[in-house]
């Protein structure tokens, strides 16, 4: 069994989750429900980390992914297929074009294949934009794994895709 790091900060242990659920009465596995906590709380951190990253770029994650997205597609997207693309809702897409618009990042245009609708298109300014954080960006991006081999991070790409394929465990009705 693995100890826990100074750097798990208040992380629960696996002591704690068998008296949670002895206290309730559960036959839960007390492995798999610490798992799920600590990958719950190093998620938290490594969104409110990622916060800080990209704030020094002007950037909030939500407003890169964007900009990301439209460049890996062509500089153009539906607001539509940005949504679920991202994984966000309509109504955030359009909060996060709004800002990026007003900075001159991004463009709103009419959609040629849909004349009802918009699309929003990547500007020169935006594209510079990507460019320029690119090098602290990736730099900064692995580092964050640096601590990690090469087999490790293959292995760790496959437990997060079937962790990633059970997140529905916790949204569903």
């Amino acid at each position: 069994m693995t100890q826990p790091h100074e750097t798990d900060h208040g992380a629960p242990t696996l002591d704690q989750a068998r008296r949670q659920i002895a206290r309730y009465g559960l036959t839960a596995d007390p492995q798999a429900v610490l798992v799920a906590a600590r990958l719950m709380a190093a998620g938290a951190r490594i969104a409110q980390a990622g916060e800080v990253h990209f704030g020094r770029f002007g950037l909030s994650t939500g407003r890169y992914r964007l900009l990301a997205d439209l460049e890996d597609h062509g500089g153009e997207k539906s607001p539509s297929r940005l949504a679920a693309s991202l994984g966000v809702s309509r109504a955030t897409v359009t909060g996060l074009v709004d800002g990026l618009e007003r900075e001159g990042l991004v463009v709103r245009r009419p959609s040629t294949e849909d004349g009802r609708g918009n699309v929003v298109v990547l500007t020169a300014r935006g594209a510079d934009k990507l460019r320029d954080l690119a090098p602290e960006h990736f730099t900064r991006m692995q580092a964050l794994v640096g601590g990690l081999t090469l087999e490790e991070r293959a292995t760790f790409l496959d437990l997060l895709a079937r962790v990633v394929a059970g997140m529905d465990a916790l949204t569903e009705d």
